[in-house]
Order: C-alpha cells, then structure tokens, then sequence
C-alpha cells in the first residue's frame, strides 16, 4: 500500500452552497410541505452521492485503475458527488491495506474531476479500527467523510463515543452519518443525531434509512441542527422524500450517474414534472430486476457498468456461508442467460433517451 499525504481539495463547483434555506422542491400540489430555512452556519453538499462498486481483476485482486476510471465516469456524468469505500463488500471483503490504498487512488483521481465531489468511507468494527482510516482520510484530498455505525457499537453511548472519536480526528470537512450498520449493530436514534449536529459544527448530516423512515426523515428536518438529509434505500423512495425535504441520495448504482443527475436538475427546478416522473419510472423499472436476476447492488449491474465501459469483468468477491467473512477472498464471475441479457437490455434501451449524449473513454 502506497502511502500519500494529500491536501484538502478545494470545494468542487456547484456542490457546497451558502446555506441560507433548503433547495425548493416543484410545487406539485398542494399539500406540499413548505421549504423550511436552514442554519447557515456551515456549507453543505447535496445532490446524488452514488457509492462505487469495487472493480476487481480476473485473479479477484481490487483494480485500482478501474476503480480510478469509475470515479472519472461518475465525474463524466456530471453526478455532483461520488462515494467510497462504502458499500458492504467494500467494507467487509477488502484488507485494510486495500481499502486505504483505494483512498489514495480517489483522492489523486479526484484532483482532475470537474463536477464531482468526492466523499471518503470511513467506519470500522470498533473505534479503534475506524480511526485508521479517520487519520488516513484526514491527510487526503474529499470534499466530505460518511460514516456508519460500528459492528460492535450495541448501544447510544457506544455510537455516541465512536462519533465523538471521528469528530476529534475530521474537523475540516462534513462528515455525514449513515444510519444504518451491520452485523447487529445499533441504530443510531435522531435524538443522538440531532445531538452530534449541535456539538460538532461538521455534523448534521444524514442519510436516512433505517425504519421508520419517512417519520425519521420529518424529525430530523424538524430540527436546525440537521443541515442535511440524503435519501438512500436504493432511490425507491427518492421522489417522495425529497418533496418530504431531503436534498440528495446515496446509493451504490453509479452505473445510473447520469441518470441520477438530470433527476436532481429536475428536483430543483420544478421545470418538467412530467419528464422527472418518465425518468424516475424507467430506473426503477431497472432497478427491479434484483427481483429476477442475479445479485441486486453488483449482480446485473455489473454487466451494465461493462456495457459503459466501465468495468472489465463482472467479478465480485462474495460472502461465506451465512454471511460471513471468509479467510480468503471467494471470487466469481457473473453468470448470466442469454435470456436474462437480452432482458437487461430490453429494460435499458427505455432508459437510454436520459443518458449522457456520447460515449465514456475513461
């Protein structure tokens, strides 16, 4: 693992905004709820945050390089930000080694990026082992830091001490929480999270997706110490809490960077409600096909992501028998059916109007 003290980019055009109230939503009836001022004590991002996949090689090593071109392909799509390593496989199947060589691999990348902003994971099992990666992110050049809770925090004390731990360590940059964790872990009450924002000025922002979530979402935008709530469970709930009030989304489907971005244009615009409501209905016209295909996040996206010339393979490292973490990467391809293909490709032939005019190079 290479090792690189990178400064601090400066803030990516369009992403941060002097915040003196939240974005307006289209004006799509009459029960909308009315945009609520915001505390403009500290810039915020918003906008589409989609979470790179891992791109591996044909031996199951991380493909760095791809996972630079990933980066430049999101940037490519005009998305205003992009995430990693966030994703469970990412988190859980990658070595330390890997994970903060990945960082530095962005981090470089991110120096030539014209749009996109980008926001470093960093968590651990415990305080210890997210810290590595708080002081490694620290010396790196993001935008932002998203964070979720540890695999052993149990209790509100136990995320609260983790998340006063980063705070001390990532003062210079927003640092998001992610509500949701793994392996048992607690979820983190909006009382805590309201709590983080007013102590720590770099605080208060959230992606939402822990149940209940829509009841979740409202009290946390009750409160001025929350600067900003990103939707997430796969965008399904996208439209309808963005009108709630959230002003972005993270997901791991960058493949639809694109796609993500020109439905956010739309969000803030209110211009062509008609057009937002077409695009948004063929992505997740896409999106359930984890219903009948292979895999969900990385599955039949992999073969998108090499359909756009991202990707080089569909390999993956997966997980042991219940879920578990094995002691050496179990690597596979995708496999997929002819008739399984030709339904992938049925789908995406409703969505390519939206896409991006012209072809990636990488």
């Amino acid at each position: 693992m290479k090792s690189a003290a990178i400064g601090v980019s400066s803030v990516a055009a369009g992403t941060f905004v002097a915040t003196e109230s939240r974005a307006k939503t289209p004006d799509v009836s009459a029960a909308q709820v009315p945009v609520k001022l915001r505390s403009p004590d500290y810039p915020r991002f918003r906008g589409p945050f989609p979470i790179l996949s891992t791109p591996y090689t044909d031996s199951g090593a991380v493909d760095f390089e791809v996972l630079a071109r990933s980066a430049r392909f999101v940037d490519w799509c005009e998305s205003p930000g992009v995430i990693w390593p966030q994703s469970n496989d990412s988190i859980d199947l990658l070595t330390r080694d890997e994970k903060l060589e990945g960082m530095e691999t962005l981090a470089r990348t991110s120096r030539n990026m014209k749009t996109t902003a980008l926001c470093l994971g960093v968590q651990g099992k415990d305080t210890d082992d997210m810290l590595v990666y708080a002081r490694h992110a620290k010396q790196l050049s993001s935008t932002a830091i998203i964070s979720r809770p540890p695999d052993t925090g149990k209790t509100q004390d136990d995320l609260r001490q983790y998340w006063r731990a980063l705070a001390e360590v990532i003062t210079d940059r927003p640092v998001m929480i992610q509500t949701h964790g793994r392996r048992g872990a607690a979820t983190p009450s909006t009382e805590l999270l309201i709590e983080l924002g007013k102590e720590f000025p770099n605080f208060g922002y959230v992606k939402e997706e822990s149940s209940p979530v829509i009841p979740r979402i409202r009290a946390l935008l009750a409160s001025p110490s929350i600067r900003s709530v990103f939707s997430a469970r796969g965008a399904y709930g996208w439209l309808y809490e963005s009108r709630i009030g959230t002003e972005g989304l993270v997901t791991e489907r960058s493949v639809y960077a694109d796609v993500l971005a020109k439905i956010w244009k739309l969000m803030q615009s209110g211009s062509d409600p008609e057009a937002l409501k077409d695009m948004y209905a063929k992505l997740t016209l896409m999106f359930n096909l984890q219903h009948t295909h292979p895999g969900n996040l990385r599955g039949y996206n992999l073969h998108l992501l090499k359909l756009r010339g991202v990707f080089r393979n569909t390999v993956s490292r997966e997980y042991g028998p219940g879920n578990s973490i094995p002691d050496k990467p179990i690597v596979r391809d995708l496999s997929l059916s002819p008739d399984e293909i030709a339904e992938i490709e049925w789908r995406w032939q409703s969505l390519k109007p939206y896409l991006k005019p012209g072809t990636f190079e990488g």
